[in-house]
Parts: structure tokens; sequence; C-alpha cells
């Protein structure tokens, strides 16, 4: 029986023949069968890196469309899915054979490689090797003389068809990014980069470490071709001036959003309850001011000031900094500071975030009330919540409890009015998290405390199976 042969997906590199790895010059010149895959009409560019012998068998396999229409009653994907069908069983006649073919893909086989779904169709029948290439935008940092990342640097690399919202919100919580699939896309990428605020800093490599290679600012280009692609180095983005106050969301960063990690990256001061302050990630050169809970006008002040001299402040909140948090400290303060702008970045409150872990308790008409009576008397915290109770408003309450005070008397005040289910959340997000359901006439208030958020149904929410909803249909509609 003749032997199998083997199946090498080769990266060749970018585009200069020098880049091409001894591995990958050795594997190719040992192969039966060098494959390649190109356009139905003209050259195929991955071909035209490597040297292939006379007494090799070549095989050029031919795109039927690389963009715009196709008759193929699938579309284009349907159209693709059918080439790389035929391309596998074409490769497979000369694997069965036992011959070793080398299929030539640009860049790196596995990094939107050609190369990755003749791999899927084939590497289950036979036996495959993949032998990694430089990446176009490795090359392309080279040629633009601009180190993308450093120290603890992420970078995202990014096709450019994503949709441009999609783009620009990735591009501003990267550190640094690479965005490649340009030509058609390029208008939309650099509509991306100018909304994310890094075009400044963003480079244009085309046709990287070959003979017509280009770069240039962003900027200043206009169309691209295919081969090329947008280099975001690491250096945050081009901030606007003055104080933003930023919702970190309930906890850690998986509840942030894109818009509050660029904002935090950018600042060259961030300010915060050092509790919050914890949860920014530290970054180079950038100043951290941490102070108390109880200092919020303080900190506002400070930040106004410092943003008047020139810096760029960001002042973080936990949740969303509209909701009885830093937004309106600050905004309370610029009053005195009339040339600072002052912008305010939303996050995930913390009763989005409770409700979430429950189901949908906040489903119809709700009231948010903060139970501290530090800023306000505890007759108006009374009074409120009374008057939500009676009009069977479902409640969200924030500060229900304190070292020096205890959420006893709130719940014997909604009681005074009606019983309701409970939604007992703490740490939500935190590695101490924990969350319960009972009613108000079943709650100890020894389990509440500063870390606490209760949710306070309608006559109308349902518990059931360990899920708190509340209709959003009244019983008289």
């Amino acid at each position: 029986m003749t032997a199998t042969g083997t199946l090498y997906g080769v990266g060749v590199g970018p585009g200069d023949p020098e880049l091409l790895t001894l591995k990958a010059a050795r594997i190719i010149a040992a192969a039966d069968v060098v494959a390649y895959p190109g356009k139905e009409h003209g050259a195929s560019l991955a071909r035209n890196i490597v040297e292939v012998r006379p007494d090799q068998i070549e095989l050029h396999l031919r795109y039927p469309v690389t963009t715009g229409s196709t008759e193929h009653p699938g579309g284009y994907e349907g159209a693709i899915s059918d080439f790389y069908d035929s391309a596998a069983e074409q490769l497979a006649e000369h694997l069965g054979a036992g011959r070793d073919v080398a299929v030539l893909c640009e860049g790196d086989p596995f990094l939107f490689g050609s190369y990755m779904y003749l791999h899927d169709r084939l590497a289950g029948r036979f036996e495959s090797v993949v032998i990694p290439g430089v990446t176009s935008f490795s090359a392309a940092a080279a040629a633009a003389g601009t180190p993308l990342v450093r120290r603890d640097d992420v970078l995202s690399i990014l096709p450019g068809t994503l949709d441009r919202e999609q783009l620009a919100a990735r591009l501003a919580a990267s550190d640094a990014a690479v965005v490649m699939k340009s030509g058609r896309t390029f208008a939309k990428i650099s509509a991306a980069a100018a909304d994310a605020r890094v075009a400044e800093r963003a480079v244009y490599v085309e046709r990287a470490s070959s003979d017509r290679q280009r770069v240039e600012p962003l900027s200043a280009v206009t169309e691209a071709p295919y081969m090329s692609l947008v280099l975001v180095p690491a250096g945050g983005s081009e901030p606007a001036s003055g104080v933003v106050v930023v919702g970190l969301g309930p906890a850690g960063p998986m509840w942030q959003t894109p818009e509050a990690a660029a904002e935090l990256a950018a600042a060259d001061v961030v300010i915060g309850y050092e509790t919050y302050l914890a949860r920014v990630p530290v970054r180079r050169g950038q100043e951290r001011i941490g102070s108390d809970n109880r200092v919020e006008a303080e900190r506002a002040r400070d930040a106004l000031a410092r943003a008047a001299a020139g810096a760029r402040v960001a002042v973080v909140s936990s949740g969303d900094p509209g909701v009885f948090a830093m937004a309106s400290a600050v905004l309370e303060e610029a009053e005195a500071f009339p040339d600072v702008p002052v912008r305010v970045i939303p996050g995930l409150s913390a009763m989005q975030a409770v409700a979430a872990r429950v189901g949908a308790p906040l489903g119809h008409d709700f009231a948010v009330i903060s139970l501290s009576d530090n800023l306000k008397p505890w007759e108006t915290v009374a009074s409120r919540l009374r008057a939500a109770a009676e009009a069977d408003l479902a409640l969200a309450l924030y500060n229900p409890a304190s070292r020096s005070r205890s959420a006893a008397p709130a719940i014997e005040t909604l009681l005074s009015v009606r019983d309701a289910p409970v939604v007992v959340a703490r740490a939500v997000g935190s590695p101490e998290e924990s969350v319960a359901i009972t009613t108000l006439g079943e709650l100890d208030p020894d389990v509440v405390d500063m870390r606490t958020l209760l949710i306070v149904g309608s006559s109308q929410t349902v518990v059931r199976g360990g899920r708190v909803y509340t209709p959003r249909r009244y019983p008289s509609r």
C-alpha cells in the first residue's frame, strides 16, 4: 500500500523572499506538490515569494470570486465554501497518492490565512504540519519603525470588516491595535479610528516588506489596496481636555465599557475613592490620587483645579457615575470652574447588575432611593419610601446600611405599607458575591451592610424557581 503524503501549511511571510524562514524554504523545496490560492486571473502573491523547481507539481487554486457579486445560489459564502471543498479534494488526490503537499500562505497560515480552510477539511484525514510565517503586521511595524506594545500593553488584532461602531469601540479599548483586511473597508477603518480618537497616532502601511512598500500617517491616505493595514501603536487616545467622570461598573473589567477603558487609559491623572481606584490598571506616567469615600466635594475640586492647570483628569466612580456617585459632585463644584469642560462616561449600575442576577425585578416602573441620611434627613428618606410603596413601585435601594445605620427603620417603613419580595445582593461581580431572595417581613436587617443593594418588588412581582420578575403589563390593562 502507498503511504499517504503529508500536508504542510507554509507561511511564506509578508512579501520579501528574505523573510521566508529556513524551515519554510526547506519544506517547500522537499515537497512533491506546491499549491497556492490566487485570483482567477493574475499571479499568486504567495507564489511570487518562493522558488519552485521544474520537477515539482504546481497547483494554482483559483478563487471563483474575491470581491463583488456572484451568481452562486449561496452567494459569496456559498461560492467560497464550494471552492475550498473542491481545492481540498484536489489536494487529497495528491496526498492519497503519497505525495507531500506544501500549501503556500502569505504571512502566517493561522492568522486570517487562506490555508486554515483547507486545514479544516483535511487535517483529520492526513498528517498535517503548519509552518508559521512572519506576519504582515510584524513587517509593517518594522517598516514604520514603530514599536507596537511595551511591558503590560495588550495588542488587539482586528478585521476591518467589523462595522464602524464595533471597530471604533475595540480601538478605543485597546492599548495598541492592528487593523487588517483593508482595501474596500479602508474608509470605514479611517472613520472608526477618528471615532476612537486614535487617528493621530495611527500609521498606514501598504505591501509591507515588498518593493512597493508604502508607509504614511493614516491621515495622509484616502484609499488603499487589499494588501494594506493600519497600525495603532500604544500611547493612549487623543483625549478631550478637562475632567471626565468615568463609571467603572459594579466590579471588575468584564463589567466596564470600552469607552470607559479608553478614557482611563488617556488620562494624565486618575482620581477616586481608594477602593475604586484599585480597580483601574496602573499605567506608566499616570498620576493616581486616592482618597476616603467621604470627601467627594474635595475630590471634585482637586480634579477640576488640576484640569484648569492643563491636566487631563479622570474621576472614577463605581457603577454609573450619575447614580448617587461622582458626576453630581463634580458638576456641583464645576460652577466655580466655568472654563473646565466636564464629561460623564456612563457605566453599568449596581441595580442593573443585581436585577440581571435574578431575572427582571425592575421590568416595570420602579424608583431608585438612597437610604443614606448623610446629605438629607431621615424624614425625607422615610417619606419617599412610603410614597414609592403606596405607588406600588418596585424599588432599588442604595446604601441600605452603614457602620452607624441599620436597615431596620427602612424595612419597617416599607412594611407599614405592604410586604413584598426582596432581592438581597452583596458585592455583585466580586469573588464575595452573594444573592438571596426573601421578603420584607422575613428580611434580617443584620445581613445588610455597606456593600449590599436591595431590590424590593411591587405587588405584581413574581418569584418562581429562583427567578424574580415584574411583568410589563399592569393587571388593569
